[in-house]
C-alpha cells in the first residue's frame, strides 16, 4: 500500500519536495523508487516510554520521551520533518466521520457505503468548509473553486 500511495503521490507533483514520515522502513523504499533523488526526506523516530495504565486509561497513548528528526535522503530542513499535519488530518477525519472513532457502533456494513462517508467528508472538508487560517476553503486556495460551496451545491454537485 505504501508503494501504491508513494507513487500516486509522486505522479500527481510537478516539483522537488520535502516529504515526512514516521519510522515505517516500507515508506523509505516506496519513496525512493517512486522520486528517485528527486526529493527531500526526512523521518522522525519516536521513543516512547513504558505505563502501566488503569483501565479506564487503557486507549490512551503512551509517553513520547524522545523525538529525533534525521535526514534519510537529499537536503532536508530538519525543522520542517514533522508528522503533526498528517497526524491532524487523520484526527480531523476520524472526529468527522464518527465511522473510524474508537469503540463505536457507527460502522459501516457495506466498502461502498464506508467510502462514500470517507468522499464526502472530503468534499466538505475542501470545498464547503472555511477554514479560519487561510479565510477560505482549501479548493479555493488551490484555486479549483472560486467560492465556498452550500451543502446544497455539494449534494447537487454529486448528484451529477
Amino acid at each position: 500500500m505504501a508503494n501504491c500511495f508513494i507513487e500516486d503521490l509522486a505522479a500527481r507533483l510537478s516539483h522537488r519536495i520535502q516529504i515526512s514520515t514516521d519510522a515505517l522502513k516500507v515508506y523509505q523504499g516506496a519513496i525512493e523508487r517512486a522520486f528517485g533523488a528527486n526529493v527531500d526526506y526526512g523521518s522522525i523516530i519516536k521513543t516512547y516510554g513504558h505505563t502501566e495504565l488503569a483501565e479506564q486509561r487503557r486507549y490512551s497513548p503512551p509517553e513520547v520521551i524522545k523525538a529525533e528528526r534525521v535526514p534519510v535522503q537529499g537536503n532536508p530542513d530538519i525543522d520542517l520533518i514533522s508528522t503533526s499535519h498528517v497526524e491532524k488530518q487523520n484526527h480531523t477525519l476520524r472526529m468527522h466521520c464518527r465511522r473510524l472513532s474508537r469503540l463505536t457502533n457507527a460502522f459501516s456494513k457495506k466498502l461502498e457505503n464506508f467510502k462514500a462517508a470517507v468522499a464526502l467528508h472530503y468534499a466538505y472538508y475542501n470545498f464547503v468548509k472555511v477554514h479560519q487560517t487561510i479565510r477560505c476553503t482549501p479548493a479555493m486556495e488551490a484555486g479549483v473553486a472560486n467560492s465556498a460551496w452550500t451543502v446544497q451545491d455539494l449534494v447537487t454537485m454529486t448528484d451529477a
